[in-house]
């Protein structure tokens, strides 16, 4: 069985190859993993954070989009834990 999340570090990337990293790491998610967690950093971060929401908002893999425990996280649920 894997790991019920990923944390994947955008930190230094620009906007066109973090969604290649971030779409990298969903499709490569086993069944097991039911959540994403983007570190992107908060005070030059929050470009990257801009563009996860307007990116992956209405991507079907993804079911929703929350903050993480701190601003510099965004977290992508693929699944929901009930």
């Amino acid at each position: 069985m894997g790991v019920p999340f990923v944390k994947v570090d955008l930190h230094g990337l620009r906007q066109e190859e973090a969604i290649k990293v971030i779409d990298k790491a969903i499709g490569s998610a086993d069944s097991a993993v039911y959540q994403i967690q983007l570190v992107h950093g908060y005070h030059r971060g929050t470009s990257l954070r801009n563009m996860i929401y307007e990116e992956y908002r209405y991507d079907k893999r993804v079911k929703r989009i929350i903050p993480g425990d701190n601003p510099g996280i965004t977290v992508l649920i693929l699944k929901e834990l009930f």
